[in-house]
This record gives C-alpha cells, sequence and structure tokens, in this order.
C-alpha cells in the first residue's frame, strides 16, 4: 500500500481523516468500534447546559508578550471570521460538578477555597490546568461526547462584548519607557480594586448577548492557549515568536499568563505551586461528526 505523504500546505489531517476513515469502514469490526465508539464508562451523565453561538466575523487581539524595537507593545488586532457554531458551556463548571469527578476517582480534589453559601452553587475553583484537562477526559467518557478546554480565541468569540481588551494604549513609537510603566501600573491598580476574592454563585453575573454567563465576573478561565513572546522588527514585522506551553492564558476580567500550577515539585519544575482559587473552567462540545475518531486518534499518539 502507497504510504500518504502530505505535500507542502496540506494538513496531515486532511490525508488521515479519510485514510483512517476508508480503514473503519473497509476494515473489521474492531477497527470500526475502536474508531467510532464513545460508549460512557460508567453511568450516563446528563450533558451540562450548553449555549450554541453561531458563526460570525469579529476583531480579536492576539494574547501574548509584544514587543518591539526592545519596548513592550500592545498584541495586534486582526479580524477572525468563524465558519462554524461553537457549543460551549453556558455556566462555568461547578463544584459540586468536579467534585463527582473526585469521587470517580479522575481527578484530584480542588484546592480549599471559599465555602459556598447554603443553598448556592458556586464554580469550581482552586483547580490546575491539568485538573481541568482530566475533568474535560472525564465529562467526554460519562457523556460519550467530546469536550475540551477551549482556547483563548475560542473563548473571546464566545464572550463577545465581555472579553477584555488589555491594550495600554501607548503609543507604538514611543520610546519613552515611563509611559509604559504607568499605563500598566495604572492597569494593575483597576485590576486588583476590582477583585472580589470570594466566588460567587452562578448566574450572579448575568449573561452576555449569546447566553453566556457569568463571563469576566470574579472567576478567571483556563484557555489551552500557551503563553508567548512575540519579538517585532522596528517596522512591526516578526522576527521570533516563542511559545511557553506549561505557563496558560486565563481569562475574565482580563488576562492573564497562568502557570499550570503541578502540584508535584519533583516534576513540575518552575509550573510547581498551589491553584488559585479565582481560576476556574468551562468546556467546549466538539460537535464535528469525527470528532471521536481524532479524539482516539490522539490517545494512541498519532499528532492531530
Amino acid at each position: 500500500m502507497t504510504a500518504l505523504v502530505a505535500k507542502p500546505g496540506i494538513s496531515w489531517i486532511s490525508l488521515a481523516v479519510p485514510a483512517f476513515l476508508l480503514a473503519a469502514l473497509l476494515g473489521t469490526a474492531a477497527t470500526q468500534t475502536d474508531l467510532f465508539s464513545a460508549a460512557p464508562a460508567g453511568p450516563v451523565l446528563d450533558e451540562p447546559q450548553t449555549v450554541v453561538v453561531a458563526p460570525r466575523s469579529f476583531d480579536y487581539r492576539e494574547s501574548g508578550e509584544f514587543y518591539r524595537n526592545g519596548f513592550a507593545v500592545d498584541g495586534p488586532m486582526r479580524a477572525v471570521t468563524v465558519r462554524s457554531p461553537l457549543t460551549i458551556m453556558k455556566y462555568q463548571v461547578t463544584a459540586t460538578d468536579y467534585a463527582r469527578c473526585v469521587a470517580d476517582g479522575a481527578c484530584p480534589p480542588a484546592e480549599p477555597t471559599f465555602p459556598a453559601a447554603q443553598g448556592t452553587e458556586t464554580p469550581a475553583t482552586g483547580v490546575s490546568y491539568d485538573d481541568a484537562t482530566a475533568y474535560a477526559a472525564w465529562l467526554s467518557a460519562r457523556t460519550g461526547e467530546i469536550w475540551r478546554l477551549p482556547t483563548d480565541e475560542q473563548l473571546a468569540f464566545a464572550a463577545g462584548s465581555r472579553f477584555p481588551d488589555d491594550a495600554l494604549g501607548v503609543d507604538i513609537n514611543s520610546t519613552n519607557p515611563a509611559d509604559r510603566w504607568l499605563a500598566d501600573y495604572r492597569r494593575e491598580a483597576a485590576r486588583q480594586a476590582s477583585r472580589d476574592p470570594v466566588p460567587q454563585p452562578t448566574g450572579r453575573f448575568g449573561e452576555n448577548e449569546y447566553g453566556l454567563a457569568d463571563f469576566a465576573g470574579n472567576v478567571w478561565e483556563w484557555t489551552t492557549t500557551c503563553n508567548r513572546r512575540v519579538n517585532l522588527d522596528k517596522a512591526g514585522k516578526v522576527v521570533n515568536d516563542v511559545s511557553s506551553c506549561g505557563i496558560y492564558v486565563a481569562s475574565g476580567k482580563h488576562r492573564a499568563a497562568m502557570s499550570s500550577f503541578v502540584r508535584n515539585p519533583k516534576g513540575g519544575g518552575c509550573a510547581v505551586g498551589v491553584p488559585p482559587d479565582n481560576v476556574g473552567f468551562r468546556l467546549v462540545k466538539d460537535t464535528r461528526w469525527y470528532a471521536p475518531m481524532l479524539e482516539t486518534l490522539r490517545k494512541k499518539g498519532f499528532p492531530v
């Protein structure tokens, strides 16, 4: 059989998906079951409440640390066109939801946080990036659907008018570092003044124009977007772009680069730490018809 080789400009997935689909259709029943089945492990859970955000174009300020000619500058704003609807949890994963995963032995316990008032439900906080991805895997197994943390761009798409624009607003041609120091100081002071340390019950911060609840309340949300440092030349062209996966973007009232908070001091390196009580998460559902097959390939180590 002739090997498939991806030519320049052709993605691996564009070749792999048809190939594995053909294998599933023509291969053994075991192959078909392995690629396409998503039988829930244990009692089937009801899916969480979601909203579906319709396709549209929107402006998105790229995340990361950008430097031009040695001076910090705002990330570029670019127009993004999303051509498929996005299904995302209406609310952040709650402490009760997360506790079910812990009870099943699939998630480590969250770090102690503020107790919820009697009769209320609060977002799960005190969870690391790895804890959130473990929950996504558990929920996928228990519902038979594919759930993942969103990217920063997906969260911006769903958050709409509530997504923060952290631009400093300093002239990109300014060579006076004091301009940036003062702008950054004002921004950080505003952030500290606005923070309520106690997670509030779900629904407390209302909904945006797409029905997404509580975004930009007092709980930030994990994304899969790695933090990066981008150096630009005097003309604004990229000189280098270095990503740091292990430090991820969390979004809420503003965007922040967050350590993944690995609890094991022997293997965590500089990412070791205790997850804070103001970072939680919500998940997106992969509704593509071939999503279960891609998930199986990921688990088998294929770079999809």
